[in-house]
C-alpha cells in the first residue's frame, strides 16, 4: 500500500507525516495544464456496412490547432486507441473489410498520417476472480486462489448505438461470456462507460477524477454476476500498446486532500515517454455499492507492469490494424477488495474509473473545503497571539498610567 510508518486513514491508507504534509502543499499550487481548455467533442459510431458485426466508438476532440482522436472497440477484448494530431482537421479512416480480416494491419487509420503525435492504447483483456476466504494479508499477491479467469474476447457485447448519449457525450459497451456454462452470468453484466469531455470539470461521483478537454474517463461496472467464492475478490487484466521499446512508467501522488475522494490520498498514473505524451490516470479505489462513498470504497491493488510477448494475449483487432504486428505490449493487473470487507459480495456490485488522455495530466490543487481548514487552523494561532500582546500593551498602557500617592 502506502510506504509509511505513521498513521493510517480510512481502508488502510496511510497518513502524511507533517513534513510530507508541508511539501505536498507547497507541490499542490496549479501550474497549468498544457493542451486546449475547450474542444469541439464528437462521438460517432462508425457503421459495418457489412453487418452488424463492428461495435466502434470515435471519440473526436476537436482544438485550435490539434485534434485527439478516442477509437473504442469491442471486436475482440475490449480496447481503446489514443491518437494526438498537430492539425484540426485530421480524420478517421476505417477499412472494415480490411479490418474484419485475419491480417487487419492498415484497416485504421488517422490521416493525414503525417499529422500524428502520438499514439498509444489500452487493452481489457481478461476479467479475474479469486477466492479470498483464506488470505488475511490485502496486499497478498495474487489476492487469493485465482478462479479460470473470463477471457473478456469471448463476451458478447450490445449494440453500442442503444447507449450513445450525445448530451453527456458517453457510451455503454455492455456484455456477458458467450459461454457460460455455471449460468454466472444469467443476471449479470460486465460494462465500460465512456465519457468524454469538452472542457475541465469534475464528475458528480466518486472518485470525481480532475478532468480536462484533454481526457476522456472509463467507469468499469460488474453488477448481478455470481461469483464462485463467498467472499470473491474481482480483478481486470490490462494490457498497454506502444510503439516505444520501453513500458510505461508508474508513478504515485500523494495528496492531503482527500475531499472528492474520502481516505484516498493517492493517485497512480501510467506516464508514456520521457515527457508525457500519454497517460492513464486513477485513485486506487473502487466502490461496492451505486452511489459510491466511504463505506462502500474498497482498496484497489495494481500489479507491476512487466513486457509481455503479444502471442501470450488475446489480440484486439483494432491495435492490430493501427500499429501493425511489430509493436510492444506490457501488461498488469488490477485487483478491487479486499479478504475483509466491504466486497462484491455485499449488494453483487463493483466499479471502478480512470482517465486517459493525452499531453500533460490534470494537476489536483487543493479544495475550497481544504483551503479553509487550512486558514482557519493557520489564523487562529496568530489571532491568539495577537490577542496576547494587546493584552499586554493595554497592561503596560494602565501602569505606566499609575500616579503615586507619597
Amino acid at each position: 500500500m502506502c510506504g509509511c510508518g505513521g498513521l493510517r486513514w480510512g481502508w488502510g491508507r496511510c497518513a502524511p507525516s507533517p513534513m510530507l504534509l508541508l511539501s505536498l502543499l507547497l507541490s499542490s499550487a496549479p501550474f497549468g495544464l498544457l493542451g486546449e481548455e475547450t474542444r469541439q467533442v464528437s462521438l460517432e459510431v462508425i457503421p459495418d456496412q457489412s453487418g452488424p458485426t463492428g461495435n466502434l466508438l470515435h471519440i473526436r476532440a476537436v482544438g485550435a490547432n490539434s485534434t485527439l482522436h478516442y477509437v473504442w472497440s469491442s471486436l475482440g477484448p475490449p480496447a481503446v486507441l489514443l491518437v494526438a494530431t498537430n492539425t484540426p482537421h485530421s480524420v478517421l479512416s476505417v477499412n472494415w473489410s480490411l479490418l474484419l480480416s485475419p491480417e487487419p494491419d492498415g484497416g485504421l487509420m488517422v490521416l493525414p498520417r503525417g499529422s500524428v503525435q502520438f499514439s498509444s492504447g489500452l487493452v481489457f483483456t481478461r476479467l479475474l476472480e479469486f477466492d479470498s476466504t483464506n488470505v488475511s494479508d490485502a496486499a497478498a499477491e495474487p489476492p487469493g486462489r485465482p478462479y479460470p479467469p473470463y477471457p473478456l474476447a469471448e463476451f458478447s457485447w450490445n449494440n453500442i448505438t442503444d447507449t450513445l448519449d450525445l448530451a453527456t457525450l458517453s457510451a455503454t459497451f455492455q456484455g456477458h461470456p458467450t459461454r457460460d456454462p455455471t449460468k454466472a452470468f444469467a443476471n449479470g453484466s460486465l460494462a465500460f462507460r465512456v465519457q468524454a469531455f469538452s472542457r475541465s470539470g469534475r464528475p458528480a461521483r466518486p472518485p470525481r477524477l480532475l478532468h480536462t478537454a484533454d481526457t476522456c474517463q472509463l467507469e468499469v461496472s460488474l453488477a448481478g454476476a455470481s461469483s464462485r467464492g463467498n467472499r470473491s475478490l474481482f480483478g481486470l487484466e490490462v494490457a498497454t500498446v506502444g510503439q516505444g521499446l520501453d513500458c510505461p512508467s508508474v508513478q504515485e501522488q500523494h495528496s492531503i486532500d482527500d475531499e472528492y475522494a474520502p481516505a484516498v490520498f493517492q493517485l497512480d498514473q501510467l506516464l508514456w515517454g520521457s515527457v508525457p505524451s500519454g497517460f492513464v490516470q486513477w485513485r486506487p479505489v473502487a466502490f461496492s455499492q451505486k452511489q459510491g462513498g466511504r463505506d462502500s470504497s474498497l482498496p484497489c491493488q495494481s500489479s507491476p507492469l512487466h513486457p509481455t510477448l503479444a502471442y501470450s494475449l488475446p489480440e484486439s483487432p483494432i491495435v492490430r490494424a493501427f500499429f501493425g504486428s511489430q509493436n510492444n505490449l506490457c501488461a498488469f493487473n488490477l485487483t478491487f477488495g479486499a479478504s475483509t470487507g466491504p466486497g462484491y459480495w455485499d449488494q453483487n456490485y463493483l466499479s471502478w474509473s480512470m482517465l486517459l488522455g493525452v499531453g500533460a495530466p490534470p494537476v489536483d490543487t487543493l479544495s475550497p473545503l481544504v483551503l479553509g481548514i487550512m486558514a482557519v487552523a493557520l489564523g487562529a494561532p496568530g489571532l491568539m497571539l495577537l490577542g496576547g500582546v494587546l493584552v499586554l500593551l493595554l497592561r503596560h498602557k494602565r501602569s505606566s498610567e499609575y500616579q503615586s500617592i507619597n
